[in-house]
């Protein structure tokens, strides 16, 4: 689905604060996996997401994506972000980014369907109302019956699960998760986690999912990457992480790194 050939993105170039926030990375994301992405802070792991979605243009390497609505492999390490869009969905941390606040809850889902139907006019007749309850139902918040409300009225947890709903009903090629949960309440939390984990399996989705929650990485998803310095350190299949701890995972960051995990939210998680 989408691979990483020796990426990296160096900040400062040729300056005595030069950083190379990634470092010849090699990645292959398969269709269908659902990866989990730990690491302390300045680990790297937003940086991919980055480059990925092309906020971020590399310094140095390749980035190819498959495409299943064509069957085309195509070279995106330039594409423009938005470009990106049609086959990368992205939702991030805070709940307000993934939402127009001053329209309404139908033109926001509006708006995105046209993302994903280039040169198809979609007005928002009594069919296209119809349809967004049909979907909205399934997040079970009661926002069907407030199409026409704007959202900036709804809870950030509403923000986030409308979010999620738009993201998947545009059927991404890729899903990227950057701490999508984090500025949420525990029972938002869990709600968001449970309504992506049906989705992915409902929208047969390719995923990638940062956490800081060790546990959360552990429990969730069929692969687990370990990312410090820029690098991935660690690359565990699903069969490996079932029989993992996060105890285990950070003897194993000692072994690999020959120092302390330090980051306590990590840690405590």
């Amino acid at each position: 689905m989408i691979k990483v050939e020796n990426l990296s993105i160096v900040f400062a170039v040729g300056t005595p604060d030069e950083n190379y926030a990634l470092k010849n990375m090699n990645l292959t994301v398969n269709r269908g996996d659902f990866i989990t992405v730990i690491g302390s802070n300045g680990a790297g792991k937003t940086t991919l997401f980055n480059a990925i979605a092309g906020t971020y243009l590399p310094t140095s390497g390749r980035i190819s994506l498959f495409d299943e609505r064509d069957g085309m492999e195509r070279d995106i390490t330039r594409s423009a972000e938005y470009r990106r869009a049609r086959y990368i969905g992205r939702i991030f941390q805070n709940p307000l980014l993934g939402t127009a606040g001053k329209m309404s809850l139908a033109d926001n889902m509006l708006l995105c369907r046209k993302k994903g139907y280039k040169g198809l006019k979609i007005s928002l007749n009594k069919q296209v109302k119809e349809t967004f309850r049909e979907e909205l139902r399934a997040l079970d918040m009661g926002l069907e019956d407030r199409l026409m409300d704007n959202v900036e009225l709804f809870s950030g947890g509403q923000r986030q699960a409308l979010t999620l709903l738009m993201t998947v009903t545009s059927r991404p090629s890729l899903l990227l998760l950057d701490e999508h949960t984090a500025a949420l309440d525990p029972r938002n939390a869990e709600i968001i986690m449970r309504l992506t984990l049906r989705f992915a399996e409902e929208y047969d989705l390719t995923v990638m999912m940062i956490t800081h929650n060790m546990a959360q990485a552990l429990e969730y998803g069929d692969r687990l990457l370990m990312m410090d310095a820029g690098e991935i350190i660690l690359d565990v299949n699903e069969q490996e992480k079932a029989k993992l701890t996060p105890s285990e995972v950070v003897q194993r960051f000692r072994n690999i790194k020959k120092q302390e995990l330090t980051n306590d939210e990590m840690l405590l998680s």
